[in-house]
């Protein structure tokens, strides 16, 4: 019952202040807020979730904002780089916005792509890299047009701190390909259109520390909970032990983590997010699951205002 991923669900990080947060992914980078929630394990901090204009799988990036919290260490057993995809021959919008926007840019090449390279405000590594795939993103923000918006997750740098064993778990359990070797890295490739190609850096950089700038994890898609169910058998049955399915409200999910120290979840496509509010209103209001909407006056009180606003360059 060999098992084959097609790709990047969604990847979740710690991130300082929330308008901060919200102000580059929504308003810069121009990703829709899809949908503004609180953290199951911690109903006293936002759980903010991004992607597409629809919050498709593979275009999903959440965060977790710890405000005043110390800034974590990127490394080994986490995502140190996340990709995204634009449509061929925006690279030099998205220059020149980054830069208008004060965000110092480098141009790196690898596998015979060029990248642009940056970090959002709290630290996390990012790029932007052109490349046929995925479908034209039609969401338009603060002066961002649907030919050069983003579509979703190029893909993701990953650090362990045992490469070859976790070069190992992306072949043999998560079902990818392997597509080449560069300047240290081993790249990986899913079927999928979007969220399809996995860089794995092959030394150790250190060991990552948790704190604000840093990915928690990344998941992985499955198409239901059927095959959700196969996904806990299979990885089981590989020598690991995964989490009972969690319902995460838009998906169900299980966790793992991997040899070298990344911690994998492998997340069903839906039912997506806009079951509890209307696909036109998604991300507007403060949306509780069940068990805490008994808490709601309370947990608006403590939250942070945050609001998603049009903002111009410096």
């Amino acid at each position: 019952m060999a098992k084959q991923t097609m790709g990047i669900h969604h990847i979740t990080a710690i991130v300082g202040h929330p308008q901060d947060n919200l102000d580059f992914y929504g308003s810069v980078l121009g990703l829709r807020l899809i949908k503004k929630t609180v953290n199951f394990d911690d109903p006293g901090t936002y759980h903010l979730y991004f992607g597409n204009e629809g919050g498709e799988p593979g275009t999903i990036i959440t965060f977790f904002p710890w405000e005043n919290s110390r800034q974590g260490k990127i490394g080994d057993g986490q995502v140190g780089v996340t990709a995204y995809l634009v449509p061929e021959g925006s690279l030099e919008f998205w220059e020149n916005r980054l830069t208008d926007f004060e965000i110092e840019v480098k141009k790196t090449t690898r596998f015979g792509e060029e990248y642009l390279t940056f970090q959002d405000p709290h630290g996390l590594e990012l790029e932007l890299v052109a490349r046929k795939g995925g479908v034209e993103n039609p969401y338009v923000f603060n002066g961002i047009t649907k030919d050069v918006a983003i579509k979703g997750f190029a893909g993701a740098t990953l650090y362990s701190s045992t490469p070859s064993e976790t070069a190992a778990i992306l072949k043999t359990v998560m079902g990818l390909d392997k597509a080449g070797e560069e300047n240290g890295l081993v790249r990986f490739t899913a079927p999928g259109e979007i969220g399809n190609v996995i860089d794995l850096k092959n030394v150790s950089v250190g060991k990552g520390e948790t704190g604000v700038g840093m990915v928690h994890h990344i998941a992985w898609r499955a198409k239901d909970d059927d095959e959700l169910l196969e996904w806990r058998k299979w990885v089981s049955e590989n020598g690991f032990y995964p989490t009972e399915v969690k319902d995460r409200n838009y998906f169900n999910a299980i966790y793992y983590r991997e040899s070298g120290g990344i911690l994998f979840e492998i997340a069903t496509d839906g039912p997506g997010f806009a079951h509890d509010e209307s696909y036109e209103t998604m991300g507007q209001g403060l949306m509780l699951p069940a068990q805490y909407e008994n808490h709601r006056d309370q947990l608006e009180t403590h939250l942070t205002p945050i609001q998603l606003r049009e903002i111009n360059p410096k």
